[in-house]
């Protein structure tokens, strides 16, 4: 899944739910579930997700809407082996580039 955003330090939780095409609900229902989504408060309480917030989400939604697994089983894989689900789902993400530059390609002909 190749998700859309700009390059900047702190992504409000609007600006996330759009990339990744869900509702704010389930970004919150996600951060409640999962303890490596830790986005800052502001003194308003507003959610402020980083980069690296944004990178475990994606995990998340590769584990779960991707790959089918319950949130339970989403949990299990993220704590038995992260890095290499974390290998996986980027050589997946440089493969959906290649594949997507390729297609600009053929468009282009």
């Amino acid at each position: 899944m190749h998700i859309d955003l700009q390059d900047k330090r702190y992504y409000r939780i609007g600006e996330v739910a759009k990339a990744f095409d869900v509702n704010t609900s389930l970004i919150r229902f996600w951060e409640n579930e999962f303890d490596i989504i830790q986005p800052k408060k502001n003194k308003k309480g507003n959610r402020m997700f980083t980069q690296e917030d944004v990178k475990n989400l994606q995990l998340i939604f590769y584990l779960v809407k991707e790959k089918g697994h319950t949130l339970e089983g989403a949990k299990i894989k993220l704590k038995e082996n992260p890095q290499e689900i974390n290998n996986k789902h980027n050589i997946i993400v440089r493969l959906e580039n290649i594949k997507n530059e390729l297609l600009n390609i053929k468009n282009q002909l």
